[in-house]
Order: structure tokens, then sequence, then C-alpha cells
């Protein structure tokens, strides 16, 4: 299991280790399920895909609703199908609950409820999340932390504990079905704050404004995929809500945000092997903790 913030370098790492070693990828990013988003998740490319087999990619739709539930079910059989083909697969992402989910279990919270969520999501549109997470961080702190300021993470624990009177923290956890060696990238903040700019840039250079022009054509109703850090800004610009200049800077800042979670996040990870360092940089120490997993399970 490979993981770390975003703008890290864990995808190009792993593709180096995937086609060296002959590994199948498994994605832990939950943007990267939903077709159409490829620029403003980076997902790996066409030729990317060939060269080396990719799982969790491309799963559903904007228009469709994705939990962690499912996505564990999916990643557990596609880990299933890898092993049946006598090859290694490397799980490879930044969403610690989709990696923590795998790792640790999923908590037996009830199955979502649209129903129920429906006024959270009033409330959201309102321009309101602020007061929803000051409700969370009054009734939960734990889950306040975990849920952070992702729109979907908030309305759904809220949903839960207006339902149950109990957060999810509170759910005991299923028995996990696989066992993970663990590696986090911890590059400098100086270093990935300047790699998350220069990837932003490069985002909105590869086309990002016409990839969302032609997800609010094709999806009227997203749910929510367009709340994505990246999207969101640029459907502003697109509604003429701001300009080019201001959007490439809210992702950028959103961005930077969301990574300074992750690293908060990645921190409390138990038994996971640290590298402090991103990319290329960071290549050499991981490979060499990979020969060390494999050679420790016989591969």
């Amino acid at each position: 299991m490979l993981a770390g913030p975003t703008a890290s370098g864990k995808s190009a790492i792993a593709m180096v280790l995937a086609e060296t070693h002959g590994l199948e990828i498994v994605s832990a990013d939950a943007m990267q399920v939903y077709i159409g988003m490829d620029i403003g998740t980076a997902k790996p490319t066409t030729d990317e895909r060939t060269r080396v087999p990719h799982h969790l990619i491309d799963v559903i739709t904007p228009a469709q609703s994705f939990s962690v539930a499912a996505y564990v079910e999916r990643a557990h059989a596609a880990i299933a199908a890898i092993l049946e083909r006598g090859s290694v697969p490397l799980v490879v992402g930044g969403t610690g609950f989709y990696l923590r989910a795998l790792r640790e279990g999923l908590p037996t919270v009830p199955e979502a409820d649209p129903a129920a969520q429906d006024p959270l999501w009033k409330e959201v549109e309102r321009g309101r999340l602020t007061v929803l997470m000051a409700e969370l961080r009054e009734r939960a702190p734990v889950d306040a932390e975990r849920a952070g300021a992702n729109p979907r993470r908030v309305v759904r624990t809220l949903e839960v504990m207006r339902r149950t009177g109990r957060p999810p923290s509170e759910f005991p956890f299923t028995a996990p079905a696989y066992r993970f060696a663990h590696l986090v990238l911890q590059p400098p903040v100086e270093e990935l704050t300047q790699r998350i700019a220069e990837r932003t840039t490069a985002m909105f250079e590869a086309g990002l404004v016409a990839e969302v022009e032609a997800l609010l054509r094709d999806y009227p109703v997203q749910g929510t995929a367009l709340q994505a850090i990246g999207y969101k800004e640029v459907v502003q610009h697109v509604r003429g809500n701001s300009t080019l200049t201001e959007a490439i800077d809210a992702v950028t800042r959103a961005t930077v945000r969301y990574a300074k979670r992750q690293r908060t996040w990645f921190r409390a990870e138990k038994d996971a092997v640290v590298v402090n360092a991103a990319g290329s940089a960071a290549l050499r120490e991981v490979e060499s903790w990979l020969l060390t997993v494999l050679s420790e399970h016989g591969r």
C-alpha cells in the first residue's frame, strides 16, 4: 500500500514499480472512480493503463453516488482476482478513509439514506457547510476531525448521527479481509506546495475548464462528484463567478489545504514506513521497501 498527500508523486512511482516488478495497481482515490473526471483527478493516462493494469478507475458516472463500503467491496474483488492470477496488487492513493477501511475494516453504520441527506445537502448549497461542521465538532469531535471540510463526509456523518443518535466512530468495525504492508510519502511542506502549484497550472493547460464544461453538459445532476477540489472552483468560473486566474488560485489554495489535512491524517497511521520525499527522489527508498516486502512473502 503506497499512500501520501496529493501531488506527492505516488502515481509516477507506482508506474515505475509496477512495470519493473510486474505489479497491478489498485487505485484508492475517491474521485478517480468517476468516468470523465480525468484531468482534475490526475488520472493515469490511457497509455499508462495499457502498460499496467489499473483497477477501481472509471467505475461510475458523476451522476451516481459511491460509498466507502462500495469501494472496499470492489477493491477486495480486484485484489482477489490479482492474487488468483499470481500477480501482486499495489494499492495506491491519497484517500485516507479508503485506505484505512481496507486495513482496519468498515464501520457497521447503516446504509446512506438520500432522503435523510437531502436537507443537509440543501444547507451545503446555501453556503452553510461551516455551520454543519461546527455542529459536528460540538457533537462528535473525533468524527469532525475525520470529515474535515469534505462536504460528502460532513453530510454523511451528520446523517448517521441524526438517524441513530450515534456518530460513525461509535459503530464497531468489520474484520479486514487482507493484511497490508504500508508506506506513506511525507515530503516537506514547501516542496509539496510547489508541486501542487505546478500541477494545478498543468491541469488548466491540459484542458480542465473544457472537462468541467463537458461534465456539466453531460451530467446536469452530478450528486457530489463536482464538489471535489479542482472541480467546484472551476464550476464557479464556468458559471461566470470568477476569472480564470481566480479559479487557478482557488484550486491551488484548496489543494494545499487538502494536502495539509492529508498529512495530518497520514501522520496518525499505525505501523507505516514513512519516506520524507516526493516523486523520483523517493523512488529508491520506496523500491527498497517493496523488495523487502516481496522477499518476506516469497515473491
